[in-house]
């Protein structure tokens, strides 16, 4: 035991290892981590400096809104979405055959797990019998920059750990699949729900793949598919790695054959590592930059008057009959496109202003901002500054979801 002096605190020391040959001037540390002890504590951390098991600081959960907090399309409401369409942030389903199923945030209202506040949930519409084809699920597509560490396609492919907490109203084996970008390669996979309405702690370790093109750059790195419903051409034989397109597991529960059947999900994680760890919570806010990188919603609902201090930006009169303005938003993962859906806009003063609540476009749409414009208007001055207000309920949509 070797006594240091810290910055003038001696009341710390360090365990160090004596050289391996006596008379030698090497210090070798311990090979698997070094224990440091200050004022009697000891802190051990782990052999990397990073002081996470995965090796992965900052981002060991590489799923994004995996707690559900975020609902920036539809505030909570529940839809009927369409198929590969996205219902809360970064989540978007399966349903090649229309309207078997609903979902919402927080659906049918039960009590979220310990240490969760907010659930996705789906509800059977129907009992339907799934053919051969269908494709019934929930999934995620994972940035290919998010999970570059992996190494997947290489000699050196990591070992990863998908885990969640789920509750349904059946019980039996349930399946999912990770996938690459092209489909070209899959790995379906089981897990048992034993008990009907309970939340049930899921984890399931999965061997890198070796083989296959896997992406790293800013298009699909790994496509996670929990199937609620799964023709039989469509599934695998789970626990292996294929070269066919799956999208479920042989042999597992279709959610989608209950009328009223019920699947909720939260606490959803992959990380590198055999075993799973305590859900990474991110800060709201963190996790609010991630879903827009993807995707960013400017809700408005006020009249159109200048009263009303609602406003959406502030625009310049380009002609007579022609407004114009920029709109900065967050930084995408790609160029967005851009719309504005539902009631309208208005270039609006002090005075009044022009209408117009259809005819806006979109142009030259960056890694920051998009010029919004609409050359149909009336009552403006060519050069005049003008507000951007709303005139009914509506909002704007900047979309680079993968």
């Amino acid at each position: 035991m070797a006594s240091v002096v810290i910055n003038g605190d001696t009341s710390g020391s360090v365990t160090l290892s004596a050289p391996a040959v006596a008379g030698t001037t090497t210090l070798t540390l311990p090979a698997t981590s070094g224990t440091i002890l200050q004022s009697g504590t000891a802190v051990t951390e782990a052999q990397g400096g990073t002081g996470t098991t995965t090796g992965y600081y900052g981002f060991k959960n590489r799923i994004i809104n995996g707690s559900f907090v975020l609902d920036q399309r539809n505030a909570g409401a529940s839809i009927t979405p369409a198929n590969v369409a996205y219902t809360l942030d970064r989540w978007a389903v399966y349903q090649t055959t229309a309207s078997k199923f609903t979902v919402q945030q927080n659906a049918g209202a039960v009590t979220p797990p310990a240490g969760f506040t907010k659930y996705l949930g789906c509800t059977s519409s129907s009992a339907y019998s799934v053919t051969s084809g269908d494709i019934f699920g929930i999934y995620q597509l994972i940035e290919g920059n998010n999970v570059l560490d992996l190494a997947w396609g290489t000699a050196n492919a990591k070992t990863v750990t998908l885990s969640f907490l789920v509750y349904s109203s059946l019980t039996g084996t349930f399946g999912g699949v990770l996938t690459n970008n092209s489909q070209t390669r899959s790995y379906p996979f089981t897990y048992s729900i034993p008990v009907a309405n309970t939340w049930t702690t899921i984890s399931i370790t999965i061997a890198g793949d070796t083989t296959g093109t896997w992406e790293t750059g800013t298009s699909i790195g790994i496509n996670v598919i929990l199937s609620i419903g799964s023709g039989s051409t469509r599934n695998g034989t789970a626990g292996a790695w294929s070269g066919s397109a799956y999208y479920s597991a042989t042999g597992t529960t279709s959610v989608v054959g209950t009328n009223g059947a019920t699947f909720y999900i939260t606490g959803v994680q992959l990380e590198k590592g055999s075993t799973a760890t305590s859900f990474d919570y991110r800060p709201y806010g963190t996790e609010y930059d991630l879903c827009r990188r993807y995707f960013e919603q400017w809700n408005f609902s006020n009249t159109g008057s200048a009263t009303v201090n609602q406003y959406i930006g502030l625009g310049q009169g380009y002609s007579s009959t022609d407004g114009r303005t920029v709109l900065n938003y967050y930084p995408k993962r790609a160029q967005p496109s851009c719309a504005v859906n539902g009631g309208g806009l208005r270039f609006s003063t002090s005075g009044g202003g022009a209408t117009g609540t259809s005819g806006w476009a979109f142009d030259q749409p960056g890694p920051i901002a998009v010029l919004l414009y609409n050359s149909s208007l009336t009552g403006i001055t060519q050069g005049y500054s003008y507000h951007v207000v709303g005139t009914a309920a509506g909002n704007i949509t900047f979309n680079a979801e993968l």
